[in-house]
C-alpha cells in the first residue's frame, strides 16, 4: 500500500508544478506566429516547406525535430544554443556525447536558414 505524502513532500511537489508551469509559460510567451512578418514575410513558409520536404522523405525525422525543439526550449526558453557550432576550446551542445547522435534534423534547419538568408538578407 502506498503511503501518503508528508507536508514537505507535498510542498515540494506543488513548488515543482508551479516552477514547471512558469518555465513553460515564459518560453511559450516568446514564440509567436508572424514574428518575421515585417522583416521577412516568407520566413514561416520557407521553414514549413523545408520541414515538409524532409519529413516526406523521412517521416521519422519529425520526431527528431520535435526532440531538438524540446531540448533547446524546455530549460531556459528557446535560445538556439543547440544550433551553435563549436569553436576552439568551446565544444557545442550539438557535438556533446549526450546529444550526438540523438539530436537529428540539423540539415533541415540549415536548408531553411540558407533559403531565408537568400530571400531576406
Amino acid at each position: 500500500m502506498m503511503s501518503s505524502l508528508g507536508g514537505s513532500e507535498k510542498m515540494a511537489t506543488i513548488l515543482f508544478c508551479i516552477m514547471l508551469f512558469l518555465a513553460t509559460s515564459v518560453s511559450a510567451a516568446s514564440l509567436k506566429v508572424g514574428f518575421y512578418k515585417s522583416s521577412c514575410p516568407s520566413a514561416e513558409m520557407i521553414v514549413r516547406k523545408a520541414v515538409n520536404k524532409a519529413v516526406s522523405k523521412n517521416p521519422g525525422l519529425a520526431a527528431g525535430l520535435i526532440r531538438m525543439h524540446f531540448h533547446d526550449c524546455f530549460v531556459r526558453g528557446c535560445d538556439g544554443s543547440v544550433l551553435l557550432d563549436s569553436t576552439p576550446g568551446n565544444p557545442s551542445e550539438n557535438e556533446s556525447p549526450v546529444n550526438n547522435p540523438s539530436l537529428r534534423g540539423f540539415e533541415v534547419i540549415d536548408e531553411a536558414k540558407v533559403e531565408i538568408e537568400a530571400q531576406c538578407p
